[in-house]
């Protein structure tokens, strides 16, 4: 199995990828620097790959976006973040776009270990949220058109692109504005590009 590091900080990489072979033996963990390294990885092979570990602070990315790039184009893989920024809005911000995990950085080695081995064997893993502060997460269509809109298609263009009626994008454009807690697309982008960490 493959593992995928996302992460342009060496020494955090590398103790990161120290904390996957130790508890899988058998996998094999690649490293990027960046979200446009690892899309390329990606779009020439995605055998194996059962889980990637992003940053959300990279050269290429601006909050979310890395996130839901990659979720638009290989909505079947698991993406856990792994980030300085803990805080509950970005949490559920990324629970929200599809996110597998959230772990963060300022995790000891026990809770590290314990949330990688959960997320290796598909379990999803997040900090502990207020019963009313979570969000339900987006479907994979959703995280499409969401995509779609960060790109700054129309609904029109969103249709021919996902071959779907522009009726059906309204209709999911609906469930993405209630689950991510926005009225308008504006909203929408500016939500996904501005939750950026200050600091890895």
């Amino acid at each position: 199995m493959r593992v995928l590091l996302v992460d342009d900080h060496p020494l955090f990489r590398q103790a990161l990828a120290a904390t996957v072979a130790q508890i899988g033996a058998t996998a094999l963990v690649e490293e990027f620097e960046t979200i446009a390294s690892v899309m390329a990885a990606l779009k020439t092979d995605v055998t194996d790959v059962v889980l990637i570990l992003l940053d959300l602070k990279l050269p290429d990315n601006s909050g979310m976006t890395g996130l839901l790039s990659i979720k638009a184009h290989f909505p079947d893989i698991p993406v856990a973040i792994v980030s300085a920024t803990d805080d509950s809005d970005t949490v559920q911000t990324a629970l929200a776009c599809g996110a597998a995990g959230f772990v963060s950085k300022a995790s000891n080695l026990d809770e590290l270990s314990a949330a990688v081995e959960a997320l290796i064997q598909g379990e999803e893993w997040f900090p502990k949220l207020d019963a009313d502060e979570g969000h339900t997460a987006l479907t994979g269509t959703q995280a499409r058109i969401l995509d779609g809109i960060r790109r700054g298609l129309m609904n029109k263009q969103i249709a021919y692109e996902l071959g779907l009626s522009e009726h059906t994008i309204k209709y999911h454009l609906t469930g993405i504005f209630r689950k991510m807690g926005c009225q308008t697309r504006a909203q929408l982008v500016a939500l996904t590009r501005d939750r950026m960490p200050s600091a890895t």
